[in-house]
């Protein structure tokens, strides 16, 4: 996982406004801060990122009930970084393998 996509992704898509990590660790230590604050004060909030990310409501209910000494904030942020990381390669590869049409092709598609 870059960093750096991730970064731009979370605070450019999501207005998460997350600061600089030197890592992965880092980054997941960062937003699994934002979500427990979410989760105290804003929960609303945290539901709407998680739909706007589309983090599998069945996984992450699965995630917290096997795992219910380890912090909430930490599961969900790492839930997010895995779905936000598959969105951004997808993005990638879809750009790389479709060439670009010219106007021609486009108005010949109508």
């Amino acid at each position: 996982m870059e960093v750096t996509a991730l970064l731009y992704d979370f605070n450019a898509s999501y207005g998460l406004d997350l600061r600089e990590a030197p890592g992965i660790d880092a980054l997941e230590t960062i937003l699994a801060e934002k979500i427990g604050l979410l989760i105290d004060k804003d929960f609303s909030t945290l539901v709407q990122l998680l739909y706007r990310v589309d983090v599998s409501e069945s996984r992450l209910r699965q995630l917290l009930l096997e795992n219910r000494t380890t912090d909430a904030g930490r599961l969900i942020a790492r839930l997010l970084l895995e779905r936000q990381w598959q969105k951004i390669v997808t993005r990638r590869e879809f750009s790389r393998g479709k060439p670009k049409e010219d106007a021609a092709d486009q108005e010949e598609r109508w």
